[in-house]
């Protein structure tokens, strides 16, 4: 019997003691004030803080760091901007055997049939293109046109090739960047692809010998010397309205104390700040969230 009972007071002491581990501390209590409302731009704001936090994240309010935003992936109205950098290297200077090339309705499957079943538009006319000189910049291309379509699109390259009696001078093209991105109305830039992370796909309709190179770094064109080439280097499917939640600034974490944070708005305008403070073990975790309107003046 006692055998018994001397083991069922050390389940429940153990019980016990995993609760009071598994508490955490509330942080309800955690408030933050200003000594006003208004401030100047360029002024410097000091936000003070009571109660018990062990963990405090800062969202400003600014483009990038609203809390509204904070697990929005999708935003409708945004605009949509792609920039490269290309070199017409070696041969003569040719800018009419390369095609930048836009769809909303390819499939995704990249071969003879996937890729001629979709309609590619033509917007060769809207990059400057190398005339010689390497990374040449594209300019800012305006592609808002093609985001109001709301489809996912896919982003090529074509290079081809139209005599084959030129094809011993033909030049090559190396694009060293791309960048695409979404811009959303309150000023966010979210980059959608960039040369490393856009999921380049090759394919080649005549001499699959000289097909587009895919690095991390760059994209580069083949000559055949002898025949024609229509190779095309494709991006994966991107959501053209697509953007990257916002985020704010960890501001404080258990190890450390703080009483007071600043900060400074180079921008007049109204902003929601937002501190989010949470306590938290392996197991649980509390969290609260404050806010404040700010007026930032000229």
């Amino acid at each position: 019997m006692n055998k018994i009972l001397v083991v069922v007071t050390v389940l429940l002491l153990a019980f016990l003691s995993c609760t009071k581990s598994d508490d955490v501390l509330s942080p309800d209590d955690f408030q933050v004030s200003t000594e006003q409302h208004t401030y100047g731009v360029g002024d410097t704001i000091r936000f003070k803080f009571s109660g018990n936090a062990e963990n405090i994240v800062f969202w400003s309010g600014m483009p990038g760091q609203k809390y509204e935003y904070h697990n929005r992936t999708v935003a409708e109205g945004n605009t949509l901007s792609l920039n490269f950098k290309s070199f017409s290297q070696s041969g003569i200077v040719d800018q009419t055997n390369i095609k930048l090339l836009i769809s909303t309705d390819f499939s995704g499957i990249y071969d003879s049939a996937g890729i001629k079943a979709a309609t590619w538009r033509d917007i060769s006319d809207r990059a400057i293109w190398s005339a010689g000189a390497d990374q040449t910049p594209s300019g800012d291309i305006d592609l808002t046109d093609f985001a109001a379509v709301n489809k996912d699109m896919a982003i090529a390259f074509r290079y081809v090739t139209s005599e084959v009696a030129d094809a011993s001078v033909q030049n090559r093209w190396v694009f060293r960047s791309f960048e695409l991105n979404s811009n959303s109305a309150d000023g966010g830039v979210s980059t959608l692809a960039t040369i490393g992370t856009a999921g380049w796909k090759e394919w080649s309709f005549l001499n699959p010998d000289t097909r587009w190179t895919i690095s991390a770094s760059q994209l580069v064109s083949n000559r055949s010397f002898t025949e024609l080439n229509d190779d095309w280097v494709i991006t994966k499917l991107f959501n053209p309205n697509k953007v990257a939640p916002d985020r704010g600034l960890a501001i404080k974490n258990i190890s450390t104390s703080l009483a007071e944070h600043e900060a400074v708005y180079n921008a007049p305008g109204t902003y929601k700040v937002t501190f989010v403070a949470s306590n938290a073990n392996a197991v649980n975790q509390m969290t609260v969230v404050r806010e404040l309107d700010l007026t930032i003046t000229p």
